[in-house]
């Protein structure tokens, strides 16, 4: 995303450096100074936005817009700032995440929504992000940023978005260190008083919305589960802890957060209405779950891209890791990995032109040769930065089906890295190949189904799905818990 909103940030930082007036935050009452009144609020935010949806896009189901927007806006409407306009958006991403702008733009993926268990779970997440809108905690940060020489939209897409990023970040600096280099100086999470703040108004819209606020505590503890999941899923393939990879990991979650969540939950006395169970699940009944064929399919270890029509194979103990922008084969011991970027094809298909006027190396030595058929290049140099230093280069252009070339880059933490690397950088970089009739077959997607909790068990479950047993009881609420009556409505992931 860096790169792609590199050159549109530059300007508006430009533009609006030197802005500045005091505004009365809606929630707590007081003056503050900004450099985003409400106005400049919602013209930025929109700006933003569309970018936003450049990135990921949305969501193609016209129903679950609908759905997620009706739960939105009344959530909105019983909030502090009832009076701007909001949009409610479903991305088209498998990261378990949900960010806001500021302006009243909230988003959430349909990754996080496989895991919700009700629609009082969902009201929980926007709740929580629609509260960042309204104590203006992304304005607040915008403001402290300006100093830094950042603009209004930088601040705006760089804080939010890149929040909500997680996984191997290497390939933009190839194309866009200064963008880089201006993220890394202002990306810092909402403080740990911001995040308990959109907590606790989180937690008083779901209680004016007739939702009981407890669930902003069942988010929390689903959330927790996936993380749990995630390590044990590392150490049964004998492999380090991940970092943390969804929503909860870019906000505080300590024992103290939560126990504040519970305390300020237990607030709320009522006849809540129901938690909207049966109607989440008959909304998300069909929902696209994992990967999609237009950013290509990771199973197992291999990499499908039927739209590209090209496909890859990790080495055994690599791990995949696929975002809009590129793919990634990771080295097990996560200092390493070959990332595979598309070509646009403006650059044209020409591998000297791209190489010079793409990478624009000071020096380096330029090998031709091919990977399975398609005519290739590799190169070994180095290129200077704009601060003076000299960064190492090596990659591989190939011009694969359709004429499309890709460039491979050979990124690595450090020489010693890069050298026990190299014979997975090799195999990866060998294995790509135009994708087969068998390869079409593995690559078909997956969607969610609900059926009733069979006698079974998950094992019974998991037969008829494409996913792990462990997999189906985190989709469910159930790592690590009871399992739900028989004949209860569960989700299972089947292919499409």
């Amino acid at each position: 995303m860096l790169r792609t909103l590199a050159s549109s940030l530059a300007l508006t930082a430009a533009l609006l450096a030197g802005c500045g007036s005091t505004v009365v935050n809606p929630v707590t009452g007081r003056s503050e100074r900004t450099v985003m009144d409400e106005r400049t609020e919602l013209a930025e935010g929109k700006k933003a936005h569309e970018e936003v949806l450049k990135e990921y896009g949305i969501y193609p189901d016209p129903k679950l817009q609908a759905y997620v927007n009706e739960v939105g806006q009344k959530l909105a409407k019983q909030s502090h700032r009832a009076n701007i306009p909001w949009t409610f958006t479903v991305l088209d991403s498998p990261e378990v995440n949900a960010f806001a702008l500021p302006g009243g733009y909230v988003y959430i993926t349909r990754g996080i929504l496989a895991y919700m268990e009700s629609e009082a779970d969902m009201a929980g997440v926007i709740g929580h992000e629609i509260g960042h809108v309204t104590a203006r905690h992304g304005a607040q940060r915008a403001t402290r940023q300006q100093t830094a020489g950042l603009g209004v939209l930088a601040a705006t897409v760089l804080g939010a978005v890149l929040e909500s990023k997680v996984g191997l970040a290497g390939g933009t600096e190839m194309f866009g260190q200064a963008a880089q280099g201006m993220a890394a100086g202002y990306v810092a999470k909402y403080s740990r008083e911001q995040e308990l703040q959109a907590d606790t108004l989180g937690a008083e819209y779901l209680a004016r919305s007739q939702y009981d606020p407890r669930h902003m505590v069942d988010v929390i503890r689903v959330l927790k589960l996936q993380e749990a999941f995630a390590v044990d899923e590392a150490k049964a393939q004998g492999l380090p802890a991940p970092e943390g990879a969804n929503w909860l990991s870019s906000h505080p979650s300590n024992d103290q957060r939560l126990q504040a969540i519970s305390q300020n939950a237990a607030k709320y006395q009522g006849n809540y209405a129901s938690d909207g169970a049966q109607r989440f699940l008959q909304v998300v009944q069909g929902m696209r779950f994992g990967e999609s064929p237009e950013q290509g399919l990771t199973r197992g270890q291999n990499f499908y891209h039927p739209g590209l029509g090209i496909a890859m194979t990790a080495p055994a103990g690599w791990r995949i890791e696929n975002d809009a922008e590129a793919v990634s084969f990771v080295a097990p011991q996560g200092d390493a990995a070959l990332r595979v970027l598309a070509v646009p094809r403006s650059a044209g298909t020409d591998h000297d032109a791209i190489i010079r006027d793409g990478l624009k190396p000071s020096e380096g030595k330029l090998t031709r040769g091919n990977v399975n058929g398609f005519a290739a290049s590799h190169f070994v140099g180095a290129r200077r930065l704009d601060n003076g230093q000299t960064q190492a280069l090596e990659v591989t252009l190939v011009t694969g089906p359709k004429q499309n070339a890709y460039l491979m880059a050979y990124l690595s933490a450090d020489a010693p890295a890069r050298n026990r690397a190299m014979p997975g950088l090799m195999a990866t970089e060998k294995s790509f190949r135009a994708i087969t009739a068998a390869d079409q077959q593995a690559a078909r997607p997956w969607q969610l189904r609900t059926v009733p909790f069979p006698r079974g068990g998950y094992a019974e479950l998991a037969r008829q799905s494409a996913v792990s047993e462990k997999r189906l009881q985190l989709l469910n609420g159930s790592y690590g818990r009871a399992d739900p009556p028989v004949g209860q409505m569960v989700k299972t992931v089947v292919e499409q």
